[in-house]
């Protein structure tokens, strides 16, 4: 995959072995990671339950196209997090995604999705846009693109209200896919309001909202949505869902269930567009009970945010130390810093903000002092393992490099 070269410097680190939150390369040099695979691994490297409950059921069989007894555990206890009572899991958030879209097109019997300038949704066509002097186009990096996306795709700037209610008006869009604090160009956290008026602008043109949890579970064992109370009609989980073994899941309400259901359980073979062969494979739903029982929990955040916090606190500490103009964002056990004086409102500020000859700079610097960061931004995630001390290591790393620049 690209994004494995993608890091500071002319090669990648190779890995030998990962745990927790820490990594050793093929060298021997070992690092503390904030970069956890993107979030694949957010909850840390091979947590002991997870590897434990893989082991058991590699024994007893990989995919067998039938449901288990864990697959039951894992939909009512997303039930319980989440609130949305009916659950479906897949291999992928990009699967999640796309079948949460179709669903939502069967439902409204609309043609249309609306998403945010500078999303990401995994590689789902209609969310693969951007736009581009106010008009709707592709990422310049996607790769062909199947269809004019002016015929499937609205692209509006997050926390623009009037930009909304413009967009949903004429009644032709099925759903608004939306994490419910953007993280693809960075933190970007959602205006006070905002998303009481996404709710109430979606009832009101009978479009259905999907919020995408698979980052911003950072906030809570409950992600965003239950931290804040928030009242979508779908949601869509990824990456750390099962430690990083490869699944992914989607809920709907009854309401969604129940419109959408008699097609899916009509006998017309498996010529829905939803599902796979391997999608809620044995192995797959004993690693994700695993997750969801034993590491994705409620005293795990209560180690990582206060985590996010201090390294948050560090950072911002040195850049008022050097009066520099910059800022740091946190979210849940996720913190970000960024070279602009205030956090950009929507994608479009963040991307004007870029600096990726700095970005580079900094993550080659904290490289070279063992410590990882995600490298498309100055990304960190906290981990149930990650150190107070591999925190303020981090602190003292960035005022160095700070201080470097500006002496």
């Amino acid at each position: 995959m690209n994004w494995m070269a993608r890091w500071a410097g002319p090669y990648p680190v190779f890995v030998d072995r990962a745990a927790g939150a820490r990594l050793w390369d093929v060298d021997g040099h070992a690092y503390a990671d904030f970069c956890l695979g993107d979030t694949g691994a957010m909850f840390g490297h091979a947590p002991a339950p997870v590897v434990g409950a893989i082991r058991r059921q590699l024994r007893r069989g990989i995919t067998t196209m039938l449901p288990s007894e864990d697959s039951v555990w894992v939909g009512s206890e997303l039930a319980r997090r989440f609130g949305l009572p009916y659950w479906q899991l897949s291999m992928t958030a990009t699967d999640a995604n796309r079948f949460a879209l179709r669903i939502a097109r069967e439902v409204t019997a609309r043609p249309k999705v609306l998403v945010f300038n500078g999303c990401y949704h995994g590689t789902v066509d209609e969310a693969l846009a951007e736009l581009d002097g106010g008009i709707v186009g592709p990422n310049p990096g996607s790769i062909g693109p199947p269809v004019d996306l002016r015929l499937t795709t609205k692209v509006i700037e997050f926390n623009d209200v009037p930009a909304l209610e413009r967009a949903l008006a004429p009644r032709d869009v099925a759903a608004v896919l939306a994490e419910p604090a953007m993280t693809n160009q960075g933190i970007i956290l959602p205006d006070p309001g905002y998303h009481a008026a996404l709710r109430e602008i979606t009832r009101r043109t009978g479009t259905l909202l999907i919020l995408d949890e698979t980052h911003t579970i950072c906030e809570g064992p409950g992600g965003y949505t239950r931290a804040h109370r928030l009242e979508p009609d779908m949601i869509t989980l990824g990456k750390p869902l099962a430690s990083g073994v490869p699944v992914a899941a989607f809920g709907m309400s009854a309401a969604t269930a129940e419109l959408s259901l008699p097609k899916a359980r009509a006998d017309t073979g498996d010529e829905s567009g939803i599902g796979g062969t391997l999608s809620g494979n044995p192995l797959a739903a004993a690693a994700t009970r695993a997750t969801l029982e034993r590491v994705i929990t409620p005293a795990a955040f209560r180690h990582m945010i206060p985590l996010a916090r201090r390294w948050t606190t560090g950072v911002d500490g040195a850049i008022r130390q050097l009066g520099l103009p910059w800022h740091v964002t946190r979210l849940g056990a996720r913190a970000e810093y960024r070279f602009r004086p205030t956090p950009p409102r929507n994608g479009g500020e963040a991307l004007g903000a870029r600096d990726l000859e700095l970005d580079r700079y900094f993550h080659l610097y904290a490289l070279n002092r063992e410590l990882l960061l995600t490298p498309f931004h100055n990304m960190a995630l906290m981990a149930p393992s990650t150190r107070a001390r591999d925190v303020d290591h981090h602190t003292r790393v960035f005022r160095e490099c700070a201080q470097e620049l500006v002496g």
